[in-house]
């Protein structure tokens, strides 16, 4: 027997994941007939000419290959072989060999010593997880909290479809909360409690919460009162929280800065409410995505729910070692003083300035085209732009025609939930500031006529 549609189920047909929907099939379509296309529409900054760092590629090198070092004296600084050599040490038989569950213990101690210098709190090694990027660690936290149809997820909205795609194929139901545009994108806890009492209106029992900071797609970055705030939010009403922390380096704005929820936690003494927190090798500025290393640190969880998490865990064996050891360059950079040091601060520092700058252009470039307004991007790798659409068009279609009138690709705002009777797309500050001038100009050329 053949496998059909009606043979599907129904969670898998309604999952949706905009990010790589029919737009981007589409560019890959007219890309394949010879068409340039700009692909903005996805955070995949080697794929838009971001170099790795080369402190986390000669890591992976000597791992994979760990007599490289030894075939070519000198090519490699100490450092690297330091590291490489610990990474080895720790996992006995390589990167071609299963881990334990959790991951690598030399991996999970540098995660947790990166914590403790990150936000000056303690951090238990056993309580974290390393995982296939960021995303498998979502899926899991998702996977272990859904447990009932009437299972509810708070999201933001505007949020990243990883979290609608997984609570719909999880069965679970999403409780979207309003991010306020005309503030920021900031949390407000007024909009928070709508969210959370509609849901109750309509039977959902809410569970936990989801916060993405810096934030996907809106290039927002939450204050230290905020995040708090939301901390809060989370105890009164037995709620657990989501801290989506990948761009956590990826900070623009003069002033700010980033505020872990684990560091919230700790300040405020907050023991009660359970916190998944998630990290990866793919954004920041280390850009590793096809690497897909990451990490899910659990706080304030029970033992007996913990032994359920490594089960889940354990059922996929292992996440891959590459990425393991990806993460291992991300949490523990050359030491201060070593060979590889001033070179590893000019490369992280050249590619996090020209972010800043890459978002500035856009934001300011995007809010000199009429009809068009873009909040300041002050994190992340995204702007969410708001725009006029013609009567009777829809965000998609708009965005459609631009891809085929222009070439760019970017993701329209419906994939990522907006107040209605808003149309915004999404894109990334990724490509070289050329790329971006053209794509500002080739934007406002566009509207321009499309209206």
């Amino acid at each position: 027997m053949s496998v059909s549609m009606a043979d599907i189920g129904k969670a898998v047909l309604e999952t949706e994941y905009a990010v790589r929907g029919p737009i981007v099939a589409r560019a890959q379509e007219l890309e394949r007939g010879g068409r340039e296309i700009i692909y903005c529409n996805i955070g995949n900054p080697q794929a838009l000419g971001q170099k790795p760092l080369s402190w986390t590629r000669r890591i992976l090198a000597l791992c994979e290959y760990p007599g490289l070092a030894a075939l070519a004296p000198g090519a490699f600084p100490s450092d690297a072989v330091e590291a490489a050599k610990a990474v080895l040490d720790g996992s006995k038989h390589g990167l071609g060999a299963y881990s334990e569950s959790k991951g690598l213990k030399v991996v999970r101690d540098a995660v947790s010593a990166f914590i403790t210098r990150r936000d000056g709190i303690a951090s238990d090694p056993d309580a974290v997880f390393l995982t296939d990027g960021a995303s498998k660690g979502v899926q899991a936290a998702l996977r272990l909290i859904i447990a009932d149809p009437d299972d509810g997820i708070m999201i933001p909205i505007p949020q990243y479809p990883l979290y609608s795609a997984t609570i719909t194929m999880y069965q679970g139901r999403q409780v979207g909360y309003y991010l306020d545009e005309e503030n920021d994108w900031a949390l407000s806890r007024e909009l928070l409690e709508e969210a959370l009492a509609e849901a109750a209106k309509k039977g959902v029992r809410t569970k936990a919460i989801v916060v993405i900071n810096p934030g996907n797609p809106t290039g927002s970055v939450l204050r230290a009162e905020n995040v708090k705030m939301v901390l809060r939010f989370a105890k009164d009403h037995g709620l657990a929280i989501l801290a989506d922390e990948v761009y956590q380096d990826n900070v623009y704005r003069s002033g700010e800065s980033f505020e872990s929820f684990a560091k919230a936690a700790s300040e405020l003494g907050e023991k009660d409410v359970s916190l998944f927190s998630f990290h990866s090798t793919s954004k920041g500025f280390l850009g590793e995505c096809g690497q897909r290393g990451g990490y899910m640190e659990v706080r304030n969880v029970p033992a007996d729910v913990m032994a359920q998490i490594l089960k889940m865990q354990s059922v996929s064996l292992c996440s891959n070692l590459p990425g393991q050891a990806a993460m291992y360059s991300l949490v523990a950079p050359p030491p201060e003083g070593g060979p590889s040091r001033a070179e590893y601060d000019a490369e992280r520092g050249a590619i996090l300035g020209e972010l800043k700058e890459r978002a500035r252009l856009l934001a300011d470039g995007l809010n000199a085209v009429p009809g068009f307004r873009c909040n300041e991007v002050a994190g992340a790798m995204y702007a969410f732009p708001r725009f006029t659409l013609p009567a009777g068009k829809t965000d998609a279609q708009w965005c459609m025609a631009l891809l085929e009138r222009t070439g760019i690709c970017v993701v329209p705002g419906s994939g990522f939930g907006q107040l209605p009777g808003t149309a915004h797309f999404r894109t990334t500050i990724l490509p070289p500031r050329d790329k971006l001038a053209e794509v500002v100009r080739s934007i406002a050329a566009f509207a321009a006529e499309y209206r």
